[in-house]
């Protein structure tokens, strides 16, 4: 994402704009222009990646979304490292403590930085040179860390990425976000779900998956104190909306104007056909090995039940709760199967929160019988379901046994 100083946008009535940079060769060139810059630096140190990027820049009207470039390129693409064969910190501890003693002369400092190497060499029992000691001195200071590694992307895969993260920057200043999630496939509402719990966004969540989902979200502003880290938290949840292929969201916004340092409202909306590119991988196939070893433990037995991934969505009041499987008679008849081989005790009292929430009577639950829901304070002696229990793995062949024919 860009700090606020990179973000450009503009307002069309009370709606604000974000600045969308187009695949023209005007943008394509600017960005292999940086790239070459970071991938000509690999080595050297960020002070001297820094100059080269500020001679680039030189006085082109463009400074903004060169820096964002650049931003985007040291946080995302590169990696800065500490190169020292000593701590620093070490070093100037025995550097300044010497100095304590006998303040060194110009004339002297060879002397003064051949004494301070033969006293770490012997303390650390391995050769200090008193080139080690001038590279090592500050070499923790920002400006002298090394860009070790730099990853380049194409241009177009960094012009993408800006144009998301200016849309990302209007987040920061949100009050109130409803986002209607539209009918999908049932495993890009998973994902959806899976970032708003990562991100622990506080959201209302309404619907089914038959009509689509509503889900109001509070931004940072609706806080009782904005809140930076859960603005950015919020904005960190678009890429994941990406992967979701019917969507809309509206926005209301809470922007400072830096004149008269008051505060104005605002609006933003978005939908799937914003043309944005989400960098984030989607989903995996598999929460777990667990399930992983299920769906091979399914291929190897011949039955009529179809064995489905992530199809019923299961609405309860202000949440919703996604079967890891739907198994399917060529009858008609239809079960759903939940995996619960997790452990953590707040993981385990929400998830059978949610199956008693939930009052269906076609689900299977299947429960480790590593987990120890006595401790956990769970109880699952009136839950609305059907119990397996399995040690390691959970065999197809003991939910074809629930099953029947």
């Amino acid at each position: 994402m860009l700090p606020s100083d990179l973000l450009i946008n503009k307002f069309v009535g009370e709606s604000i704009v974000p600045r969308k940079l187009e695949l023209n060769q005007q943008f394509l060139n600017l960005a292999n222009e940086q790239i070459t810059c970071f991938k000509s630096l690999v080595g050297q140190t960020q002070h001297i990646l820094e100059e080269r990027l500020s001679v680039l820049e030189g006085d082109n009207i463009d400074y903004r979304i060169r820096r964002g470039f650049n931003h985007l390129l040291k946080s995302h693409f590169s990696r800065l490292e500490i190169i020292s064969p000593i701590e620093p910190q070490l070093i100037r501890k025995k550097v300044f403590s010497r100095d304590n003693l006998c303040a060194p002369l110009p004339k002297n400092r060879l002397n003064h930085l051949e004494r301070i190497s033969q006293e770490l060499s012997l303390e650390l029992n391995k050769e200090v040179t008193t080139q080690d000691i001038i590279n090592g001195i500050y070499g923790d200071l920002s400006e002298n860390q090394i860009l070790v590694q730099f990853e380049p992307p194409t241009a177009e895969e960094l012009i993408h990425l800006y144009n998301l993260s200016q849309v990302q920057g209007i987040f920061y200043r949100a009050s109130k976000i409803i986002l209607q999630a539209h009918r999908n496939v049932p495993g890009q509402y998973k994902l959806l779900f899976r970032y708003l719990k990562l991100f622990q966004l506080m959201a209302y969540i309404e619907g089914d998956a038959e009509t689509g989902f509503t889900i109001t979200l509070d931004g940072p502003t609706s806080l009782f104190k904005a809140s930076t880290q859960y603005g950015f938290a919020l904005a960190k949840m678009i890429p994941a909306l990406l992967h979701v292929s019917r969507w809309s969201l509206n926005a209301n916004l809470k922007l400072k104007d830096t004149y008269n340092k008051t505060h104005t409202d605002g609006y933003y909306s978005l939908d799937h056909f914003c043309g944005l590119v989400s960098h984030y991988p989607p989903g995996k196939t598999y929460d777990s090995m667990i399930e992983s070893s299920f769906v091979e433990s399914w291929s190897k037995i011949s039955t009529l039940w179809r064995l489905e991934r992530e199809v019923d969505l299961i609405p309860i009041p202000g949440s919703v709760m996604i079967p890891d499987f739907r198994l399917v008679h060529p009858d008609g008849r239809y079960f759903l199967l939940e995996i619960v081989g997790y452990w953590r005790k707040e993981y385990l009292q929400k998830k059978f929160a949610q199956v008693k929430k939930s009052q269906v009577n076609n689900l299977i639950l299947a429960i480790s019988e590593r987990l120890n829901l006595e401790k956990a304070g769970v109880n699952f002696t009136d839950l609305p379901c059907q119990i397996v229990w399995f040690k390691e793995k959970l065999s197809a062949k003991t939910i074809i046994s629930v099953l029947g024919d």
